[in-house]
């Protein structure tokens, strides 16, 4: 039997054990996990059996008597790490890479290969992903280091006070700037998108840069309001006009800004990074075939 123990720190916030003990633990990263081990009365909270509804409290110590400590399995890929300090991280995932799940191949398996360990009482074994991208799109993700960061960066996600800025090259010509509050699944959802710029196209007739602001958080939100708005983003198989899909290039979908408080100082925070290089690329390769084969 392996016994490990954590105290929560005097900063901790009242919440359900469940939602406190994923990733305090190694081999416990996913909610999942967590509860199977409760269920299994494996999870003590000062000595006594650990339930799910506990609220947690400052100074309390959950203690994991795993019969079977399973391995940490890590997945090995380039990522670059934008910023870092004890309580968060910022990666920027690569296009393909599934940021979580039952999978091996995520990025969350990733992160400790590239992450220094917190030095905080309530340092996560394995650093978690407070939102999520699509497989397909790159960009920026914010990672909590410790549970309290976890916890604190959820809640202003939950609160909308979490604010990301995309980037992509669609299909066709634009406004200057215009929203689409179009709902999706029957939800309210809103988007606040601005023209960048704007290139002839041979192939698709005009390529357009554009920025993208979403007020709401809803699957494929970008995506479907520009597919809807007749402007497709380059390479989205799910939502591309047919004919114009391109294989082998991937979709033209970046996270490139995030701006939130810290969890711990307070601080405003603002992370930015440039697009991909193909998305210039691409852009200017069209603009060259297009001065070259005009008729």
């Amino acid at each position: 039997m392996s016994i490990l123990s954590h105290i929560l720190p005097q900063d901790a916030l009242p919440i359900r054990l469940s939602d406190y003990g994923p990733g305090i633990f190694p081999g416990l990263p996913t909610k999942s996990a967590f509860k199977k081990a409760l269920k299994k009365g494996e999870i003590l909270v000062d000595g006594q059996s650990g339930t799910t509804g506990h609220i947690v409290k400052p100074g309390e110590k959950i203690t994991w008597k795993a019969t079977v400590q399973r391995p940490v399995k890590l997945y090995h890929i380039d990522l670059m790490v934008i910023f870092e300090d004890d309580f968060l991280a910022i990666v920027n995932k690569p296009a393909g890479v599934v940021v979580s799940g039952n999978q091996f191949r995520t990025l969350e398996n990733a992160i400790p290969l590239h992450l220094k360990p917190s030095p905080h009482t309530d340092a996560l074994a394995s650093p978690k992903a407070i939102h999520r991208l699509d497989a397909p799109t790159s960009g920026l993700i914010i990672i909590a280091k410790t549970a309290g960061a976890r916890v604190k960066l959820s809640t202003r996600m939950q609160q909308k006070e979490i604010h990301k800025t995309y980037t992509a090259v669609v299909i066709g010509e634009t406004e200057e700037s215009w929203s689409s509050e179009t709902p999706i699944d029957e939800k309210p959802a809103k988007t606040l998108f601005k023209k960048i710029t704007s290139t002839p196209s041979l192939r698709s007739g005009t390529l357009t840069l554009v920025e993208a602001k979403p007020i709401t958080g809803r699957t494929h939100q970008i995506r479907k309001h520009l597919a809807e708005a007749g402007t497709p983003i380059l390479g989205d198989k799910l939502y591309g006009k047919e004919g114009l899909i391109m294989k082998g290039k991937g979709l033209f979908l970046c996270a490139t800004q995030v701006d939130f408080s810290h969890p711990s100082s307070g601080e405003q925070m603002s992370i930015e990074i440039p697009p991909p290089k193909k998305f210039e690329k691409f852009m200017q390769d069209e603009q060259r075939r297009w001065e070259k084969y005009r008729v």
